[in-house]
């Protein structure tokens, strides 16, 4: 099946997540909002997704989970990035301003 219009792939995912924490600890709900705002609202994360994508990359070792209190006083798991969470997303930013570089020569367009 072909993703929807606005939807996220696996790896897309991972690195806005990465880089939404590169701005400091967050829980799931902030993330989202994160990225909705970062891309003008173009892209928007599913909550299974994001959940899904949260605890694969804390086994990675690129996410630490810890609980606290939301903005609204309720639990919530608040995340942060490790030092290799730090260093996967540099690896990834390169890989994608190189990628979005290519993209755009084949499609003559300027980034």
């Amino acid at each position: 099946m072909a993703p929807k219009e606005g939807s996220l792939i696996q790896g897309n995912l991972d690195v806005l997540i990465l880089r939404a924490l590169s701005e400091g600890p967050s829980h799931g709900y902030g993330i989202a909002r994160w990225v909705h705002a970062a891309t003008d609202g173009a892209l928007a994360i599913e909550d299974r997704a994001l959940y899904i994508a949260l605890h694969r990359l804390e086994e990675r070792g690129w996410l630490v989970a810890s609980w606290g209190a939301s903005e609204n006083n309720r639990r919530a798991r608040y995340y942060r990035l490790s030092p290799s969470g730090r260093r996967a997303l540099a690896r990834k930013q390169r890989e994608w301003s190189a990628h979005a570089a290519a993209m755009c020569k084949a499609l003559a367009v300027k980034p």
